[in-house]
C-alpha cells in the first residue's frame, strides 16, 4: 500500500520495437480505456484469485438467474434484496453497450426502492465537477434532452444515453440522488506522468490518501482482460505495464473514494450507495471494492452480469462476485458506432483518424487513418463530442454522408450503419493514461472509464 506519491518515468520502453510502440501509444490507452465496457472473457471469469475462501471452487450460472456465489444458491431480484439488507455499496458492473447490463442494473435499484432503502446512485459516467446538473435531475425539473445536453454527456460519457434512459428517469421520478464518483481524465494523467504531489487542492479532495498498489492477483487480472496474442500489449515493457496498473489503481481508488464520501455525507439509516461502473473495476473484489476498504469497514457487495452462449461452459470462479446474474450474449451492440478513434486532446488536430477498426462502418465507407473529419450528415464536427452526438441521432441500416479532408483534398464518403461481423469498440477520443476502465466510446469517451 502507498500513501505516499508516485511517478510513472518516462523513458523510452526497454522493447526492442519502441519506435513502433511510440507510434501506437495514443491507441494503447485507447484500448486500455475500451477494456472495461467490453463483458469479460469467460477465461476471466475462471481465475482462482479473489475470496481464499471461494477462490478455489465455481458456481453455476444460469440464464436470467442470480446465484449467491458463496452458497450457489439461485435467487430472484426481491431475494436478492433480502440479502443486500445489511449492505451498504452495492457495486454493479456493466458492460457499457450492453442493455442487459442496464436493465438489470435498473431492476435491483428498483427492487431496493420497493424494499424501503435510501438508493443513492454513484455514476462512473460523471466526475465529481458535474454534481450541480446531477442535482437538479433528480429535483425532477429537467427534461431528457435538456439534461442530455446541459450534462454535456456525449463529452463525458460516449455511450449512447438510451443505454443509460431509464434508469436517469427512474431516479428523477422517485427523487434518488445521484452522485459523480469519477475524476477528471487529467487527473490521472498527472498522476501517471508527475506524481500525487503535482495535484491541485480541488483534486486531491477527491482522492483518498492511499492507494493500495501491491496486489499481485489484481495485477494478473488487469492482465488477463488482454488477449496473449495482442500485438500492441506484446510490445509493452514491464515498466509501461507497471505505468499502467498503476493508473488503473487510481481509477478504483477514486471512484470508490468519492461513493464512499457520498454515502457519508448525505446517506441515512437506510441508505445504500449503487455504484454503476464497468465490470473490470468490480471482478474478485480486487478493484474499486479493495480501495474502499482501505478506509471503510462497513459492508460492500458487488453483483456482475454474466452473458452466456451455447458455447460457454456456464460456471464461474466462486470468487468473481458476490452475486452474478446470467444474461443472454448479444451478438451486437444496440446502437450503431463508426468505429473509429479520434486523436481528441493528444495531437494539434483533434479531429484526426488514429485507428479504423476492422469490419466497421468507418472502414467499409473508406475511412483511413489520417483522414480528419469534418461533419457527418447535418452536424459539423469540431470535437469527439460533436462526432457523439451526431453518431446518436443514427440507427442500424441508416446511411449518412461524412465529410472529411485527406491530405489538401475534402472528400465525401457514404457511411452505412451496417453490421457484418464483430462489431469494434469505438473510442472518439483518446486521452493518454486516462481510465482504464471507465470509458470507450462506442461512442465513447473516455472520461476516465471501464477495467471500462
Amino acid at each position: 500500500m502507498i500513501s505516499q506519491p508516485w511517478t510513472l518515468r518516462s523513458d523510452a520502453p526497454a522493447h526492442p520495437a519502441a519506435a513502433r510502440l511510440a507510434a501506437w501509444a495514443p491507441i494503447l490507452f485507447a484500448f486500455l480505456i475500451i477494456l472495461p465496457a467490453a463483458a469479460p472473457a469467460i477465461e476471466v471469469a475462471h481465475l482462482a484469485i479473489g475470496d481464499p475462501g471461494r477462490k478455489n471452487k465455481t458456481v453455476e450460472v444460469l440464464l436470467d438467474a442470480v446465484t449467491d456465489t458463496r452458497t450457489g444458491e439461485l435467487l430472484s431480484p426481491a431475494q436478492l434484496v433480502e440479502r443486500l439488507a445489511d449492505v451498504d455499496i452495492l457495486l454493479i458492473g456493466e458492460s457499457h453497450t450492453d442493455m442487459e447490463s442496464h436493465l438489470i442494473q435498473l431492476r435491483v435499484i428498483e427492487e431496493l426502492h420497493r424494499a424501503g432503502r435510501q438508493v443513492m446512485i454513484g455514476l462512473e459516467m460523471f466526475p465529481y465537477g458535474q454534481q450541480e446538473i446531477l442535482d437538479r435531475w433528480s429535483q425532477g425539473t429537467m427534461s431528457s434532452e435538456s439534461f442530455v445536453a446541459d450534462a454535456e454527456w456525449y463529452r463525458y460519457w460516449g455511450y449512447h444515453w438510451n443505454y443509460y434512459r431509464d434508469i436517469f428517469l427512474f431516479a428523477r421520478d422517485n427523487k434518488l440522488h445521484m452522485f459523480g464518483v469519477n475524476v477528471p481524465r487529467a487527473v490521472v494523467s498527472t498522476v501517471r506522468k508527475e506524481g500525487f504531489d503535482s495535484l491541485g487542492e480541488d483534486a486531491r479532495a477527491h482522492m483518498p490518501q492511499q492507494i493500495d498498489t501491491t496486489s499481485s492477483e489484481h495485477r494478473q487480472m488487469f492482465k488477463a482482460f488482454f488477449d496473449d496474442d495482442d500485438e500492441l500489449h506484446a510490445m509493452l515493457s514491464e515498466e509501461a505495464w507497471d505505468g499502467m496498473y498503476r493508473a488503473q489503481c487510481t481509477w478504483d481508488a477514486a471512484m470508490g473514494w468519492n461513493a464512499l464520501q457520498a454515502l457519508r455525507r448525505h446517506g441515512g439509516e437506510k441508505a445504500i450507495m449503487v455504484v454503476l461502473i464497468g465490470s473490470g473495476h468490480v471482478t474478485y473484489g480486487l478493484g474499486a471494492q479493495r480501495q474502499i476498504a482501505l478506509h471503510f469497514d462497513g459492508r460492500i457487495a458487488s453483483l456482475i452480469p454474466v452473458e452466456l452462449d451455447d458455447d460457454e461452459e456456464p460456471t464461474v470462479q466462486a470468487s468473481y462476485a458476490n452475486f452474478v446474474w446470467g444474461v443472454p450474449d448479444l451478438e451486437f451492440e444496440l446502437y450503431p458506432s463508426l468505429g473509429l478513434s479520434l486523436s481528441g486532446s493528444i495531437g494539434p488536430e483533434p479531429r484526426k483518424v488514429i485507428r479504423v477498426g476492422e469490419n466497421s462502418p468507418a472502414e467499409q465507407a473508406g475511412v483511413e487513418v489520417g483522414d480528419v473529419l469534418l461533419a457527418l450528415g447535418k452536424t459539423q464536427i469540431d470535437a469527439s463530442p460533436d462526432l457523439r452526438r451526431a453518431v446518436s441521432l443514427y440507427r442500424w441500416g441508416d446511411v449518412a454522408p461524412l465529410r472529411l479532408e485527406r491530405g489538401d483534398e475534402e472528400i465525401t464518403v457514404e457511411v452505412a450503419f451496417r453490421r457484418i461481423a464483430e462489431d469494434d469498440e469505438e473510442v472518439e477520443e483518446v486521452e493518454p493514461g486516462e481510465e482504464l476502465g471507465h470509458q470507450e466510446e462506442s461512442g465513447g469517451e473516455k472520461a476516465p472509464r471501464s477495467l471500462d
